[in-house]
């Protein structure tokens, strides 16, 4: 499998894009900036008319119709400044000039509202189909697990058009409950399509390999063998665009709880899950980092066994992905996702991640700018009859009800 490399941010393609497509929207001020410059210099005898009209027309390609209207305004001024300035009025180049903008400036406040429209449409129909392919991929988790009780959130950016690829599941073995969440480099159909391929590979190899390490390997395989398609063709549908499977990765984390009072993890280049223990929040960090899946050839060695971490009765876990700690607010500061966990200690499972989608909306005003996916495990005491209403972090080890 090729090597995929990720650019750093704003280097890459989406990034380039970016950057050219705000210069196109600059074009048409340029122009006007050059024709104002030009008509109060001595050099005003050279003939700027065609490059004053063609401005609205040219801000209508990058920009929408307010943009437009804008642009077709500073041509406008422009035009009367300059006329005023050469002391022009009278002449007929002058009123043919501004008729000409005029119409020019209408048909194209027009013009780019239809596509506004257009792409508006286009946009929200890939929107809906990837939306209702994750809908599809991605299925709340059971709230019972052998010995422990679940929930899980998915939240959709509200930035852009493309739903992206996290992916999260939970299923209950004979090797003890083993879950994932994952997050897909990229956005749109590619993302999901990897989403799929990831999940599938999980949620089949769960059920007979009792390694976990060869749970993990399963998964990358599958990634493997799916960008080998697309090399081959079969994916050149989706590999035109930068985010496919070819130059993509899926950091992953992968932890199964067995009988015993510990959790097993293995951590893909993904944030680490958070443990709450007697009121107290601490991150599982792995022992040795380890690539995404997809980049297996930076692997030194075979992969080392699986982290275990003490997970007790009364235990709360959060799995998370990147969308939730690098949540910012007005002033570029991330949202704090321990302090979130650790004051909502008391909370049922359902009050806990409703008071996390709320804190997170409330952080980015509304406007998260990637996809949020969490899975919320309870570990529940192996006696039944001390299961009560208190919850995690409280002096009785029971857990609040669903």
């Amino acid at each position: 499998m090729r090597a995929p490399v990720r650019s750093p941010p704003g280097t890459g393609a989406g990034g380039h894009h970016q950057v050219l497509f705000t210069l196109a929207e600059c074009v048409p001020f340029a122009i006007a900036l050059l024709v104002l410059l030009v008509e109060l210099t001595p050099v005003h005898f050279v003939y700027t008319g065609p490059l004053l009209v063609a401005t609205p027309a040219l801000a209508a390609v990058t920009m929408g119709p307010k943009g437009t209207l804008a642009a077709a305004g500073v041509a406008l001024a422009v035009s009367v400044t300059t006329a005023t300035h050469n002391q022009a009025w009278g002449g007929q180049q002058v009123y043919t000039n501004l008729l000409a903008l005029s119409l020019v400036s209408v048909a194209s406040v027009m013009t780019s509202r239809a596509v506004r429209t257009r792409r508006e449409n286009e946009l929200n129909q890939v929107r809906r189909i990837a939306a209702a392919a994750q809908e599809v991929l991605l299925r709340p988790v059971p709230d019972r697990l052998g010995s422990v009780r679940a929930a899980s959130m998915y939240l959709a950016a509200e930035t852009g058009a493309q739903i992206g690829g996290d992916l999260y599941e939970a299923v209950q073995t004979r090797y003890g409950v083993r879950m994932i969440v994952g997050d897909v480099r990229g956005k749109g159909l590619p993302a999901v399509r990897a989403a799929a391929v990831v999940l599938g590979a999980f949620r089949e190899s769960v059920h007979y390999e009792d390694d976990l390490v060869e749970v993990v390997n399963h998964c990358a395989e599958a990634l493997r063998r799916d960008a080998a398609l697309a090399d081959a063709g079969v994916g050149a549908a989706l590999a035109d665009s930068e985010d496919t499977l070819l130059e993509g990765f899926v950091t992953a984390l992968v932890a199964q709880i067995p009988d015993g009072p510990d959790i097993e993890v293995i951590n893909r280049g993904h944030p680490p899950p958070l443990l709450m223990s007697g009121g107290t929040v601490r991150a599982l960090t792995p022992t040795g980092p380890l690539p995404p899946l997809g980049l297996e050839e930076f692997i030194s060695g075979p992969p080392g066994r699986p982290d275990r971490h003490p997970f007790a009765p009364g235990d709360r876990l959060l799995l998370y992905t990147d969308g939730v700690i690098e949540a910012r607010d007005a002033d570029r500061t991330f949202f704090d996702l321990s302090e979130a966990m650790a004051s909502m200690r008391n909370h049922t499972r359902p009050a806990f991640l409703e008071g996390l989608r709320q804190a997170l909306l409330r952080h980015t005003q509304g406007a998260l700018a990637d996809d949020v996916a969490v899975i919320l495990v309870d570990r529940l005491d192996p006696d039944p009859s001390r299961e009560g209403p208190t919850a995690p972090g409280s002096t009785r080890k029971g857990l609040p009800p669903a």
